[in-house]
């Protein structure tokens, strides 16, 4: 059984979305045990609306709530009785493989490098989001966790990228690519041109040079390293842009008789291709590089999203990813001290 924790008090919809996701997931899968963790009275009223195999859903008491709002740092210090804390104790402790948010972003990523631990070796543990594309999806590497990150940091965001994308997502030797402004090696700034080299001597990784943001959507590359400020940027506007292309569809369909008739008559086929491109199909970001499993959810997700994070969370433990990622360290050490 795969045991994973469930922030029931963390995000917009919480706790009846986040509940209301654990169960469909514990229904779809039998090898998951899932702890909700949270204000036990009102957990456990929310619970009674559901039907689920007992025993394979537990609550673990919390008192506490972070808000949104709360600088995270002191939110996670002065919180210890908060449902997100105690969550993260839980993995850290082995008492869960993972942990599951949807709550404070800034507290979900100090409280998976305070409390979780990042892995030996890991600089910066990097948010990576699967994000829809014309081809199936690709991993955006970093989206918010480093802001200012180093050549170094992105090298490992690469290597980290590629296993995940192999071993949980299913695709074999993953084209990697950098965010850059053209194709040309010589353009980007200066993070861009000292990585650039660094990435193209790495042997373990299948490195295609340089993505401009307009071939993202196309499917350019499985792997999308960034930093988390472009990385966040181009997240953003792309379920923003998504967001507005869906409603004008909707809105030009209903302008005219004809175009009324017209939307029923591809309705379907329209449905399912809008649906390859909803971003809460592919679950959380994996917060890449700790001593166990941290997925955050958007701040809204609904019972779908909770849901698909929660499965997520199965096939990163079962690929081993942390252990690769350890063995994937180790030879990244051994080809430095080659070279001096």
């Amino acid at each position: 059984m795969i045991r994973i924790a469930v922030d029931a008090m963390g995000g917009d919809y919480a706790p009846g979305e986040i509940i209301k996701g654990a169960v469909q997931a514990a229904n779809q899968r039998e090898d998951i045990q899932i702890i909700l963790v949270g204000q036990e009275t009102v957990v456990w009223e929310e619970l009674k609306k559901h039907t689920y195999k007992e025993g394979q859903i537990t609550v673990r008491n919390a008192t506490e709530v972070i808000a949104t709002e709360e600088p995270p740092v002191n939110a996670v210090r002065k919180k210890k009785d908060s449902s997100l804390v105690v969550g993260m104790n839980l993995v850290k402790q082995g008492e869960a493989d993972a942990i599951v948010s949807a709550g404070s972003s800034g507290a979900i990523l100090v409280g998976g490098q305070v409390i979780v631990g990042r892995i030996k070796g890991v600089e910066r543990p990097p948010l990576a989001p699967l994000i829809p594309t014309e081809t199936g999806v690709s991993l955006l590497i970093d989206c918010g966790a480093n802001v200012d990150a180093r050549p170094s940091h992105l090298v490992q965001f690469a290597r980290m990228g590629s296993i995940y994308m192999e071993h949980v997502v299913g695709i074999k030797n993953p084209r990697v690519a950098i965010v850059n402004i053209g194709a040309e090696e010589e353009k980007g700034n200066a993070l861009v041109k000292e990585t650039f080299p660094l990435l193209k001597e790495c042997s373990d990784i299948n490195f295609i040079g340089s993505i401009e943001a307009r071939e993202i959507p196309h499917g350019g590359a499985d792997v999308i390293v960034c930093e988390a400020f472009v990385g966040n940027v181009i997240l953003k506007l792309y379920e923003g842009v998504g967001a507005t292309l869906i409603s004008k569809v909707k809105a030009g369909m209903m302008t005219s008789l004809r175009s009324k008739i017209g939307a029923l008559l591809v309705k379907p086929a329209l449905k399912a291709t809008l649906k390859t491109f909803d971003a809460s199909r592919y679950g959380g970001a994996p917060l890449l590089g700790l001593n166990g499993l941290v997925v955050k959810t958007h701040g809204n997700s609904k019972a779908v999203e909770v849901c698909n994070s929660i499965i997520q969370c199965v096939a990163f433990k079962e690929q081993g990813i942390n252990e690769k990622i350890r063995e994937s360290l180790k030879s990244e050490k051994s080809e430095g001290k080659k070279e001096q």
